[in-house]
């Protein structure tokens, strides 16, 4: 979900945030089959939901951190910021309206989004930084796996006053550990291995690579329409058989 400019725009930057967004929509068509109960799928507990979930925050927010680096590497454009930061606030409010409507008791208060235009505006901090961005970022591992570094607190801390989900929000993407993430993008884009890997553009990556340019849009739109059409069919299904009875 990045904007790069288009002259440091790399092919394979798309494909991956292209297979993201593939896995994504999969992700998510599954949460609407086992909303409306077609599915029996413990997506909060499951290793398999859960490592599934991990790749896919883990391959947006690599691309992000690398496609900031690149929009910047000639200093910090502040227009890129201003409208980055318009897009994306916009887009996350619209989030956090929508899921209120559908789960007004696990709204969506920061997730991928939230985080992201939070992330785009920390990430500035570490730009030209490379070395800083991979001990920060090893650093934040480490601590988070060893269960020094947690963000529970905070949010907790803020959940009352800002009348936000007590036990369950239906996504959070937390600053520690995924931050981390964003800052080896840095660190990769920094360090120039970022044009190491050689992905000729054919039939298949050309539309993967599509959907990664478009990966905001698709992102805003496809859970609407997914949800619609799941919902849809329960209704179909459910007016057929009371005909048939």
């Amino acid at each position: 979900m990045e904007y790069i400019l288009k002259q440091q725009r790399l092919h394979y930057l798309d494909v991956t945030r292209g297979i993201a967004i593939l896995f994504m929509v999969i992700y998510h068509f599954c949460f609407d089959l086992d909303n409306f109960n077609y599915l029996q799928l413990d997506m909060d507990t499951d290793l398999f939901w859960r490592g599934f979930r991990a790749v896919i925050i883990s391959l947006f927010l690599t691309t992000m951190g690398m496609s900031l680096a690149l929009t910047h590497a000639q200093g910090i454009c502040w227009y890129c910021v201003k409208k980055r930061t318009l897009v994306l606030g916009v887009a996350a409010i619209l989030v956090s309206i929508a899921s209120y409507l559908q789960f007004p008791e696990s709204w969506i208060y920061f997730g991928i989004l939230h985080f992201i235009l939070f992330a785009s505006w920390l990430g500035l901090l570490f730009l030209g930084k490379p070395w800083l961005s991979l001990i920060t970022a090893m650093i934040i591992l480490i601590g988070y796996f060893l269960g020094w570094l947690h963000t529970e607190a905070l949010f907790s801390l803020l959940q009352q006053p800002l009348q936000l989900p007590l036990y369950y929000t239906e996504d959070l993407v937390t600053v520690f550990p995924w931050f981390a993430l964003v800052l080896i993008g840095i660190f990769l884009v920094a360090k120039g291995w970022h044009i190491y890997p050689q992905l000729q553009p054919n039939v298949i990556s050309k539309k993967i690579g599509f959907l990664g340019r478009h990966s905001l849009l698709i992102y805003m739109l496809h859970q609407p329409i997914l949800f619609g059409l799941v919902m849809l069919f329960s209704l179909l299904a459910k007016d057929l058989e009371l005909k048939i009875e």
